[in-house]
């Protein structure tokens, strides 16, 4: 029992090595290429590489799945390259005993991706806040406000954060009374969102006798920044701790949750993605050549076979969002049936 552990933790480093390495070589090149792309519109380096690392984090869900079947399959390769697994498959390891190991590193990986960096990459992004994170209408940003006093709606075509403010551009405020009669318009270049209500330096005004006026303007509120970014940010914005409790707020209000029930569930179940992704790797990696190992062939065929599972996911992703199927069924239905179909591929091997 002792001889298999140390076995098991021997396999372990190894599909950790290869992973890691496959991590540093794409997470470098996409962090290089972000950096550049970043540098012109950013008044120092720093600020530029810090820009960069955000959206790495958030690059990072969507490449994680193939740098585990890549680090799986790179594993392998040098386990067989180096005839390291003849001697593991001596010592009466079977290759669902051999691909354990792999297995547990890969579901390893998908709980740190769920409860570390994707709470990480969330709070990183919140302090930059634009437009694409969020739900719009018609590219357009509205909100929307009723109380015993009347009704505000404001649309603007642009929002960013700074600090615990927002700042709206280019922004239309219409104010209401109970009968829905239109008693004030205002238009300004910049209109600000705080917890003390919205304001405006300078603004036009009209009141509902038609009479302009140029001046700041303030109005009472019960939005808030939070609410607001509660409200409006788009599923992959907010942190997996944060959605439960979420997801409860907008079914109580009769907000639609579809898109962030298939986020929960995408998150909760990303360890069983990244272990069907390893299965796939070693699947791919069975051979009963000892010498000659095509791994070029194989490399690619994986390739295509990944931008095929790819696909498939988010087919059933867009069912789930669409409500066609269950969001829960469309979660968990693309890798199971990638670990049954690896799993049949691996049993018609023999590599004793």
């Amino acid at each position: 029992m002792f001889r298999l552990n140390i076995i098991n933790r021997f396999l372990m480093r190894r599909f950790f090595s290869g992973f890691g390495l496959v991590m540093l070589v794409v997470c470098g090149i996409i962090l290089a290429v972000t950096f550049v792309e970043r540098l012109p519109s950013n008044p120092t380096v720093m600020a530029a590489l810090s820009e960069s690392w955000v959206r790495l984090l958030e690059y990072v869900p969507l490449f994680l799945p193939v740098a585990v079947f890549m680090g799986t399959l790179l594993s392998s390769y040098n386990l067989t390259k180096s005839s390291e697994k003849i001697i593991i498959a001596s010592a009466g390891l079977s290759p669902y005993q051999m691909a354990r190991p792999f297995l547990i590193g890969a579901a390893l990986i998908g709980i740190i991706a769920t409860t570390l960096i994707n709470p990480y990459s969330v709070k990183l992004s919140e302090q930059n806040i634009t437009p694409d994170h969020l739900v719009l209408i018609d590219n357009t940003i509205w909100l929307r406000e009723s109380s015993d006093n009347g009704y505000i709606t404001m649309n603007a075509k642009n929002m960013h954060k700074s600090g615990n403010i927002l700042l709206f551009e280019n922004a239309t405020v219409y104010i209401q009374n109970q009968q829905f009669k239109l008693i004030e318009r205002v238009e300004t270049d910049t209109l600000t969102l705080s917890d003390a209500g919205l304001d405006a330096t300078k603004a036009e005004t009209w009141d509902e006798n038609g009479v302009r006026k140029i001046t700041s303007w303030h109005a009472d509120t019960l939005l808030s920044p939070q609410t607001v970014l509660d409200r409006y940010l788009q599923p992959d914005q907010i942190s997996f701790w944060n959605l439960p409790s979420f997801i409860k707020k907008m079914q109580e209000i009769g907000a639609p949750i579809r898109g962030h029930l298939v986020q929960f569930w995408t998150l909760l179940f990303l360890p069983l993605s990244m272990i069907a992704m390893a299965t796939l790797g070693v699947a791919f990696s069975q051979t009963r050549q000892r010498r000659n190992y095509s791994f070029g062939l194989k490399f690619s065929a994986g390739i295509i076979t990944c931008f095929a599972v790819y696909f498939l996911t988010n087919l059933f992703n867009a069912l789930g969002s669409t409500g066609t199927l269950p969001p829960l069924l469309a979660i968990i239905a693309p890798p199971l049936i990638i670990i049954a179909a690896a799993g049949a591929f691996i049993a018609s091997f023999d590599t004793i």
